[in-house]
């Protein structure tokens, strides 16, 4: 993978759920190669018995160039690797690894959708000349995290096997904790918290959520049992784009509904789920949000887009359609505020009962073994892959 750091948001999640869980299944053994990064974070694998290694970046950190980690790579004896993410260097020193023609599989991790190829489209252009189409047509499979990723790899003119397998949630974060986040001091004790959890980034729609809030809140009744709804950011990303959403709460007039908390790891994670009345995710282009599964488990009611790629959630009862434009955004709000404390009760607990049933990180790794064992010849090819 990149960066072997939170900072990596879903990605990192998600190798730190599935490497685990693969690990903890007879027979395999996992290790992972990331990126140095400054807010390097091992622990979450090693505390597991992943061993895990970050490989020092010279250059660009866009590009990520870690001329050892190519070298380790060579030098070690693994059956197959799995690539994490797309653009930078890993996918270089991947292909060269295979070099001796050893099987690999590639997960985009959603960045292959349209929206995701359309921002910063020269960048991800030149690297798919330089690079990264040859790393994913030489994939021995690709995954995709849902059915509508493996439209979009098949639009990206890919032919290779495609196994569709959803990323988990570790559901002992079902345990959310007693004491408060320290951040809870900032909202008032009597408001009610819509919390947003992720990375502050273009893909994510807040823009989009705060102009939906100020419609959302000016049609709230101000009835004496109607507590006020709070909107809590929690999240990082480049200083200049928090800069602009902070601008942007400014010019609305919302600095007394919207708190920017930073990020909440691990333990301030599980409190933050465990004070929010509900979860919010506006994105307009996801893999497979782990944020989203995270928050069912936390038996929080979610209000999301399609884009989420999580059609189960609407079906099962568990989540409040929006799509990503404010006045849908406040349409969805309005019937978030309007539910009664038992409504959302309710919603929220049918979101645990669907993670429970469908994204446990086992099952993930179940999967995933299969696919491996396929294309290492040692298997017969799983449901979950599609030669079409």
């Amino acid at each position: 993978m990149a960066h072997l750091s939170r900072k990596s948001g879903g990605v990192f999640e998600a190798v730190a759920g599935l490497a685990p869980a693969l690990h903890a299944r007879p027979g395999v053994e996992v290790g992972v190669y990331g990126l140095d990064h400054p807010a390097l974070d091992r622990d979450r694998l090693s505390e597991r018995d992943v061993p895990a290694r970050a490989f020092a970046v010279s250059g660009p950190a866009a590009f990520g160039y870690a001329p050892e980690l190519g070298r380790a790579l060579r030098a070690s004896p693994p059956d197959l690797m799995h690539v994490h993410g797309l653009w930078m260097y890993p996918s270089v020193a991947g292909m060269s690894w295979s070099g001796r023609r050893m099987p690999y599989v590639v997960t985009p991790h959603g960045m292959l959708d349209p929206w995701a190829l359309a921002h910063r489209r020269w960048k991800k252009q030149l690297a798919g000349l330089a690079f990264e189409r040859r790393h994913l047509r030489g994939a021995a499979c690709l995954h995709a995290l849902c059915a509508s990723e493996r439209v979009a790899i098949r639009a990206a003119g890919l032919v290779n096997p495609v196994c569709v397998i959803p990323n988990g949630v570790d559901l002992a974060r079902e345990d959310r904790g007693s004491e408060p986040p320290p951040w809870r001091r900032q909202v008032p004790e009597q408001a009610r918290i819509l919390l947003f959890l992720g990375r502050l980034a273009p893909q994510k729609g807040i823009p989009d959520l705060l102009r939906g809030l100020v419609s959302a809140r000016a049609e709230v009744s101000s009835g004496a049992s109607q507590r006020e709804w709070h909107l809590v950011i929690a999240g990082w990303g480049e200083d200049g784009y928090r800069d602009e959403l902070q601008r942007l709460v400014g010019e609305l007039e919302l600095r007394d509904a919207v708190h920017f908390v930073g990020p909440q790891f691990g333990d301030a994670k599980a409190r933050s789920f465990a004070v929010a009345e509900a979860f919010v995710l506006p994105s307009v282009s996801e893999g497979l949000p782990i944020a989203v599964l995270e928050a069912w488990a936390a038996r929080l009611p979610v209000v999301m887009t399609s884009r989420c790629n999580l059609e189960s959630g609407f079906e099962h009862g568990a989540a409040l359609r929006i799509e990503p434009e404010p006045g849908n955004i406040a349409v969805g709000l309005r019937q978030l505020f309007a539910l009664s404390d038992d409504e959302r009760r309710a919603i929220g607990a049918r979101g645990a009962e669907l993670v429970a049933q469908r994204f446990s990180w086992s099952g993930a790794a179940r999967d995933m073994e299969a696919v491996y064992r396929w294309v290492l010849g040692r298997g017969e090819r799983p449901d979950t892959v599609d030669l079409s």
